[in-house]
This record gives C-alpha cells, structure tokens and sequence, in this order.
C-alpha cells in the first residue's frame, strides 16, 4: 500500500488548494472548485478566500459571480453549515447533503412549533405547509424581498416561537427566517442578492426558478449526489479517512464508504499509519510547489476540510479554534498554520505568530500582510468567531 506522508499531503494541500503562488486561479469559479466550496458563513470570508487564491481579483469579480452571472450559487447543506458552490455542483449537494440536513431541520422545526408556536395539537405539519405556501406564492413575482419584508407581507409567516420561555437562553424567535431556510434546504427558494455591503450579510430572497432563470435541474439522487461530492473532495483534500469525509459532509460512515466504492477509491497509508483513500485516477505522488505563505480568512475551507488536523495544525488547535469549532485567520508556510492575523483599528493586517519563523519567510509573510491591507483599502472585517490566537 502506498503511503502518503504528511509532507506530501501539505504539498498537495497547496498545489491543490491553489495557495502557491504558481497554483493560483483565475477566477472566483476556479477558487471554489478548488476547494469543492467556500464557505459563506462569515460574508466577508467568500471574497477573502477569493483574494489568496486569484492573482488581481477585485471585490466586484467575486460579487459578478455571485449575483450577476450566478455562476456560484450560495446554499445551506454540510453540518448546516453556509457554502458558495459552483452551479453545477448545486444539484448534488440538493440531492444529498442539503437534503439530509432539510430533514433534520423540518423534524426540528415541527416539533418547536407544536411545542412552543402557533400549530399545537400535532398540527405542525399542516400549519408549516400553509405557510411555506403563501411564502413561495408571495415571491412568485420574481421580486427579492428580504425576511423582514416576507414577514411584513405574508401574515402567515409573521409570527413568532417563544422558544423554552422558562430559561434564560429562551425568548421568542421570528418563523420567517426558519420557514424560509427549510424552502432554501428543499430547493424551493434561493438566497438572492445581498442588501448590505460586501462585508455584511444581508441577504434577500427569491424563488429557485427565478434565480436561476434558465431550466432548474433536478435534484440528484442521494447516492449519486454524495459520490459526486466525494470524489470532487478526494481531488482537493485527498488523502484523508474515512472519518474526515464524513465530518465534512455532516454525514453517516457508511455514506461515505458507499461513495467510495462507487468511486472505486483506493485506499493509501498516511503517516501515522490509518487509512487515507484517494481517487483512483489521483494515485502519483504531487510534488511539492515552490515556498509559499498565505493569509486564509475565519472559516476558509482549508484550515476546515479536514477533521484529523494535526499535519497541518501541529499543536496550534486550541489557539486557533473557538469554543465552538470555529476557526479563525490563519497563517500559513508551506502547507503549515503557523499564527492568525488580525486587522488594528486602522485597518492594517498585522501577524500574530505562534512559532517562530526564519528571517527569509518573515519577510514574505509581511509583504503579504501589506498586500491584504491595500486590497482592504481600511475596510476592517468583523466576525463573532475570533479564535484565542486573534483575541
């Protein structure tokens, strides 16, 4: 069985991720796929994630994409979680990730509504579906309309869950925002414009048809929809286990070993001796690119690809992460994280490092920093996920 080392795996890690300089894309639909997705949670981090990926790419190149050519389309699927696809790989991710999520969330969302809203009696179900109705007949004239403006204009949507009302983390939650949240995870509407700016989320929303404007495929089915998802991430992340795909996917171990098989993935040793798969047409060894650094925003998908971390994070986790599972910035040496950066009030990206680093990569590191800070043009970007390291 080949083995794969560590060193190996942050060589491909660079090349793959088109964080070496020579490996750099050129587009923001080249810098999604090469990393299958971006993640969306924080606003700010999809154009950042674009910056350290495409050579001269402006705000307004990754904002084409998204609301003008939509050729990268945002959904909720993976753990839940917020990502930017590329519109082709849209129809898998509903046929399998977004829509094991979408049954999650309606199970959830049914039983808070019995219990703590308006569809008590075991009606839930009934009540939803009238609302989801009204919701998608509202915005069937194509208009983007924010959830405020939904609650505003759909009175069945305008209410309320007094979530847990005896405890001091209950209080009441608007509906519109979790009815429409269940119609993006079922493919029914999209997450449309953005009526903030560019570091702000404040997105809009409109039916799934008229975002896409042309034709909307269909949906894969499951198994099909996973392995397509598996094997675009065995490109960009293999090797890993078994046990990383699945973290990733927010799915089952049997999910993932059935897309493997379906792929005909072969297994390969990794370093500290489990069992890593790649695919079957990515078996020769990548060499490594030449010395690269990289600044990667909050949540980039390459500090969060993988769930066995520590051949590119070494020691650094507890510093890096939040108590939640939420990583910062990072910094990066060949394929290694070796601090975060952080903005002063001013704007200015400076370096908190937590190895230490020789003077012929301090340099490039700085001069990266410069970099980001112009491109920042004195924009600071906020989170509410600042890892130790950033604090």
């Amino acid at each position: 069985m080949r083995v794969v080392t560590d060193e190996e795996r942050r060589a491909r890690l660079g090349v793959r991720h088109a964080l070496a300089e020579s490996a750099r894309v050129s587009s923001p639909e080249e810098a999604a796929r090469a990393v299958v997705c971006l993640h969306a949670t924080e606003a700010p981090s999809v154009h950042l994630s674009c910056w350290a990926r495409v050579d001269d790419v402006a705000v307004d190149d990754v904002e084409r994409a998204l609301y003008d050519t939509r050729s990268l389309v945002r959904q909720q699927s993976m753990r839940e979680t917020l990502f930017v696809f590329p519109r082709d790989l849209v129809p898998a991710v509903w046929g399998s990730a977004a829509a094991r999520v979408a049954a999650v969330h309606r199970k959830r969302l049914l039983k808070d509504l019995e219990r703590w809203g308006p569809a008590d009696g075991g009606h839930g179900a009934a009540w939803l579906a009238t609302v989801e109705n009204a919701v998608l007949a509202r915005l069937a004239d194509g208009v983007q309309r924010s959830s405020k403006q939904i609650r505003e204009q759909v009175p069945e949507a305008g209410g309320v869950i007094v979530q847990a009302p005896d405890k001091t983390w209950g209080g009441p939650v608007a509906i519109a925002p979790k009815v429409l949240t269940q119609l993006s995870l079922d493919g029914a509407v999209a997450r449309a414009g953005n009526a903030g700016a560019w570091y702000a989320s404040r997105p809009t929303w409109t039916t799934t048809q008229a975002w896409w404007v042309r034709a909307v495929p269909g949906a894969l089915a499951s198994q099909q929809g996973y392995a397509e998802l598996v094997g675009r991430w065995l490109w960009s992340y293999g090797p890993g286990t078994v046990e990383d795909i699945a973290w990733w996917l927010g799915a089952t171990k049997s999910v993932v070993r059935t897309a493997l098989e379906d792929l005909g993935a072969q297994q390969v040793s990794l370093e500290d001796g489990s069992i890593g798969w790649l695919r079957a047409d990515d078996l020769d060894p990548v060499a490594a690119p030449e010395p690269w650094v990289a600044l990667l925003p909050l949540l980039d998908p390459t500090v969060m690809g993988w769930k066995g971390r520590a051949f590119y994070l070494g020691p650094h986790a507890p510093q890096l992460f939040d108590s939640a599972g939420n990583a910062g910035t990072t910094v990066w040496v060949d394929g290694r994280v070796v601090g975060a950066w952080v903005q002063s009030p001013d704007g200015v990206v400076g370096l908190r490092l937590l190895d230490e680093v020789t003077p012929a990569v301090h340099q490039p590191l700085v001069a990266e920093a410069r970099r980001l800070t112009e491109w920042l043009d004195g924009q600071r970007v906020f989170t509410v996920y600042p890892s130790p390291a950033m604090q």
